[in-house]
């Protein structure tokens, strides 16, 4: 066996989703069109490459609205914003630009016409992630009940009985368990509305099927990501359940695992839907300067989605 070999099968797609690419050309025209300094509330992405990349340029990132001075653009973040949130920035009169992907505000949209109707909401998502504070906080408290586990969908009890009932979902879920999730639902409550169109975002359900394909073809796998990107976890989870037996999650080629790959022959690679093609390059650059690579990529699904801008930032109006 020659050890200085190595295959490195790269996932596609992989990294950037429409909504990310939008969310960061959002907070880049912004701060062509009004200046630095731009405040973003959150990270604009899941990422500190990116967001470290956007500070060099002028963005600055913060928790809170109190936290942004008078007089100066903030942007919310891709992950989406409870309504509270621009009903502050009015009572503060500040000017702010909405960054949330359009497939999140899809799910807020869905949120508002089942209050409408009258259904009991349950939201299926993580507990304290932005995306399911944001959507949450469409609605007042109390008025979406959310289940995480498949356990919390067992044990689920309607506030209302025989008040007709709806579910969404996060946009960055695991398919499968999703799939499990809303199963239980389905059997303990046949007519529980489910959504028009999926809501987990085709971003998500490409780069997991993709990471399937990859988990039975290599001996370890990288996910580059974030720790707290939702869509980065659930690759290394979906990579761990199909089998892979290596699975490591990297923010940047600092944080290969050599150790862990010493023996393997083939190393799968994709990133979440938050990391730049970048990381991906440098990731392939470390494996190039201790190995005879050879990259293959490996296609699953061709994505060409692409979301508009807001009008104020659209190009023809970018320097007015």
């Amino acid at each position: 066996m020659d050890s200085k070999k190595r295959t490195l099968l790269l996932a596609a797609p992989r990294g950037f989703c429409a909504g990310v690419d939008r969310a960061i050309q959002i907070v880049e025209r912004a701060l062509e069109k009004y200046g630095a300094p731009v405040y973003v509330r959150h990270e604009i992405v899941h990422n500190r490459f990116v967001v470290e990349s956007l500070e060099k340029k002028g963005a600055v990132f913060v928790d809170e609205l109190a936290d942004i001075p008078k007089g100066v653009p903030v942007i919310f973040s891709a992950h989406g914003v409870a309504k509270s949130v621009p009903l502050e920035a009015q009572s503060r009169k500040m000017f702010y630009i909405d960054a949330t992907c359009p497939l999140v505000s899809k799910v807020h949209r869905e949120a508002e016409r089942h209050e409408r109707d009258n259904l009991e909401i349950i939201l299926i998502g993580h507990h304290g992630h932005p995306e399911v504070i944001g959507t949450m906080g469409q609605l007042g408290d109390g008025k979406i009940t959310l289940v995480e586990t498949i356990e919390e969908a067992k044990a689920f009890t309607p506030m209302q009985a025989g008040k007709g009932l709806a579910y969404l979902t996060q946009t960055t879920l695991s398919v499968d368990e999703t799939k499990d999730i809303v199963a239980i639902l389905k059997q303990r409550f046949p007519t529980i509305e489910s959504p028009k169109k999926e809501d987990i975002c085709y971003a998500t359900t490409n780069r997991q099927a993709a990471v399937k394909i990859l988990a039975n073809r290599c001996d370890g796998l990288l996910v580059i990501g974030a720790p707290n990107s939702s869509n980065s976890m659930r690759l290394v989870e979906v990579a761990e359940k199909a089998g892979c037996g290596k699975v490591a999650l990297v923010q940047r080629a600092s944080d290969i695992p050599w150790d862990m790959l010493s023996d393997t022959l083939t190393i799968g690679i994709t990133a979440g839907a938050s990391a730049p093609e970048t990381l991906v390059e440098e990731v392939v650059a470390a494996f190039s300067d201790r190995f005879d690579v050879t990259v293959e990529e490996i296609v699953t699904n061709q994505e060409q989605v692409v979301f508009k801008m807001p009008k104020i930032l659209e190009a023809e109006n970018a320097d007015s």
